[in-house]
């Protein structure tokens, strides 16, 4: 789908958005050195609310769920629908409603998938989800350097990166924490800022930090050229930006993403990242255009479940930081999802034009208006002896203008629970 053309007497300025999610197993301290899972564990020092039971589930029970059968299960055009489930699907969206497009796979029986969409071709600007392939071709980058999976985990909680102008122009907060001091602390990522590099990864994903996403898509690019011999020094890392053309840095940051993309099977055609998350980073490495597909998306969460985004243990490090453990929003704040595990990502953005009568307002653009969520739901989180685990897939995208569709999608979320909970009685 093309994009459509530029709208010149544009008066709102168009934005990604994403709410303030958190991600990463709270008990997963001791693996990641990620602080701000040591202070949300601690809330009697470091405060917050507690979080709803399937937020709270230890680190080993996040497991891949298909890397046995159902390995090789795909999603295509020759697919079959579930007649069951793509019966419900159409009731709960009016048969093919034209603002949403979703895919859902139902994975609780991995013998047997369910699968069933609508609309799920039509591509759709990803948002803050495009920062889920950034962690992608990060850890791809990374398990190239660094075979070894206890040689990957050094390097993500050993190397330590400051902010510099990468950072330049983001809005989104992320938890700074001193484990010295007790404090945790909200705010923008500053000039200067220091983190590992699985807390870059993390505040891209969880808070969807866009100068955290900037930053690893550029950590990325780095590992891709110094090898195992990131990280490289400040000199070589300013030689490698000054010295290469930006036609090659737009193509070195595309193939970074890329390349485990093509490797795991999916349509890059219908899958792709093309731009920096921040001014700062744009100027440094200018883009191109950006696009998903339900379908797409919901077969990159199926390559993760398969232990076939890069290899297993990037897959599982990934579904561990795409695991839910703050206060929900949006697709995730249905009540039917409080005992599921939830691996979640949601991106936005709207634009406005001038128009009689109408003011334009945060995620109720009249131009675009756009909220994706794609979602791994496991309910309960924890299994419990003798009864049915329910495991689903979904992808939703919707573009429907001059509304906050976030209401609209919580709804959908419990629609598509009750859905599958009547097939997995």
């Amino acid at each position: 789908m093309r994009r459509p053309a530029p709208i010149l007497l544009v008066v709102a300025v168009a934005a990604m958005v994403a709410g303030g999610a958190f991600a990463y197993p709270l008990s997963g301290y001791e693996n990641s050195g990620i602080r701000r899972l040591y202070a949300f564990g601690h809330r009697e020092i470091f405060g917050g609310r507690t979080l709803p039971a399937g937020a709270q589930m230890p680190l080993e029970f996040v497991q891949l769920r298909l890397t046995a059968v159902g390995r090789e299960f795909d999603v295509s055009d020759s697919t079959a629908r579930d007649p069951e489930l793509q019966a419900g699907l159409e009731a709960i969206f009016g048969d093919t409603d034209p603002r949403y497009s979703i895919a859902l796979l139902d994975i609780t029986d991995p013998a047997k998938p369910r699968y069933a969409a609508l609309n799920e071709t039509k591509t759709y600007l990803p948002g803050s989800i495009g920062k889920v392939l950034v962690a992608t071709g990060l850890l791809n980058a990374l398990a190239s350097a660094f075979p070894a999976p206890e040689e990957r985990l050094r390097v993500l909680r050993e190397t330590w990166i400051t902010a510099d102008d990468f950072v330049r122009g983001d809005h989104h907060s992320v938890p700074i924490v001193d484990l010295a001091a007790g404090t945790l602390e909200n705010r923008v990522i500053r000039l200067g800022d220091r983190f590992t590099l699985f807390e870059w990864i993390d505040h891209a994903l969880s808070p969807s930090s866009n100068a955290a996403g900037a930053t690893s898509w550029k950590q990325a690019m780095l590992l891709r050229r110094f090898g195992s011999s990131y990280p490289p020094s400040a000199e070589q890392e300013t030689t490698f930006f000054s010295q290469t053309s930006k036609t090659e840095l737009t193509q070195r940051s595309l193939e970074v993403i890329e390349q485990p993309l093509r490797e795991a099977g999916l349509d890059t055609t219908q899958l792709r990242q093309g731009t920096m998350f921040t001014p700062g980073g744009r100027a440094a490495v200018p883009g191109v255009r950006s696009y998903a597909s339900p379908r797409e998306l919901l077969r990159l969460l199926l390559r993760i479940e398969q232990g076939r985004l890069i290899d297993e243990p990037s897959s599982l490090e990934l579904k561990r930081l795409l695991y839910f453990t703050k206060r929900r929003y949006r697709y995730a704040v249905s009540p039917a999802l409080d005992r599921a595990a939830l691996y979640f990502k949601s991106g936005s953005f709207y634009r406005c034009a001038p128009e009689p009568g109408f003011r334009c307002r945060q995620y109720a653009g009249n131009v675009e208006n756009l909220m994706n969520s794609i979602a791994v739901v496991e309910t309960p989180a924890v299994p419990e002896p003798g009864a049915t685990q329910r495991v689903y897939l979904v992808a939703l995208m919707s573009n429907v203008l001059r509304k906050n569709s976030a209401a609209d999608h919580r709804d959908i979320a419990t629609r598509i629970d009750e859905l599958v909970a009547r097939l997995n009685p």
